[in-house]
């Protein structure tokens, strides 16, 4: 028994190193990003490469960045405002509908289920020109409000929050019900808050996949100042091509958020993932 102890800890220990040195390969360009960010452009391309930087440059970079020709805090609070608005409506809109298929009963809820998990096989690709002509007959072509619009209803999340739901158990409802409890209330109060590692996934992987929209923002708008920070990008890169100090730094500061909330919430995200297919 102890051998085989033993030989378990020698391959978690083997797996353990193979895997950490994955991660620093993979991690690699994220850290010369950074260090290109803090750096004179003259500095950039010197051979061994300086990971950690002799001269510091950040405080030009940054500036140039955030009060420099481009706007980049425009782009920075449009990503903001879409991102943040698409995230909330989609947890709201996606944890009612996940509500009725998994706690309701009424009739026709598995075909009528069925039928919309169905429409997941559709590339989004496929559907680009339909939805230009029914954000143009909206007159919300060239608005935020398109790009919040055609977000806003998910089917994977329905699906990842009805199969949670499907493991909190029908009591919780029942007793709510004898105490003269409605279905929203029920909903709001109850189901929500036990909900709260799906909600956590749900609302930082809607935000990532948000944040780095390219495709709609390029389709749908045309004003520079409704660019969210994935066409601001595209400008910087534009306009700074030879200053790689200075599109790192912006690409620091585009990353930032996103880097900041998965680490506040992996550990909700995780979870959720995890306890998202216990029930089918």
């Amino acid at each position: 028994m102890l051998t085989r102890l033993k030989k378990l800890d020698k391959v978690k220990l083997v797996n353990t190193i193979v895997l950490g040195l994955l991660s620093m390969f993979f991690l690699i360009p994220l850290i010369w990003m950074v260090s290109t960010a803090f750096k004179y452009e003259s500095d950039v391309f010197v051979f061994p490469i300086e990971w950690i930087p002799r001269r510091i440059n950040v405080v030009n970079n940054f500036k140039e960045v955030w009060f420099g020709d481009i706007p980049f805090y425009l782009f920075y609070w449009n990503s903001i405002k879409i991102a943040g608005s698409t995230t909330v409506i989609t947890i709201f809109i996606s944890s009612m509908a996940a509500f009725s298929f998994s706690k309701l009963r009424f009739k026709g809820r598995n075909l009528l289920f069925f039928t919309l998990i169905s429409l997941m096989i559709i590339p989004e690709q496929s559907t680009l020109v339909p939805r230009f002509l029914l954000i143009r007959t909206m007159g919300l072509y060239n608005t935020h409000g398109a790009l919040i619009f055609m977000a806003m209803f998910s089917i994977y999340f329905t699906f990842l929050m009805r199969q949670f739901m499907l493991s909190i158990e029908d009591d919780y409802i029942e007793a709510a019900k004898i105490d003269g409890a409605n279905y929203f209330r029920i909903y709001w109060q109850v189901i929500l808050p036990l909900c709260k590692p799906i909600l956590a996934t749900v609302g930082i992987i809607k935000f990532i996949w948000t944040w780095n929209d390219y495709q709609n923002p390029l389709i749908f708008l045309l004003s520079k100042e409704l660019y969210p920070i994935t066409m601001g990008m595209q400008l910087f890169q534009d306009d700074f091509a030879d200053s790689y100090a200075v599109l790192m730094m912006a690409s620091l500061s585009a990353i930032l958020p996103l880097v900041i909330i998965f680490i506040i919430l992996q550990k909700q995200v995780i979870e959720g993932i995890s306890l998202g297919g216990v029930k089918g």
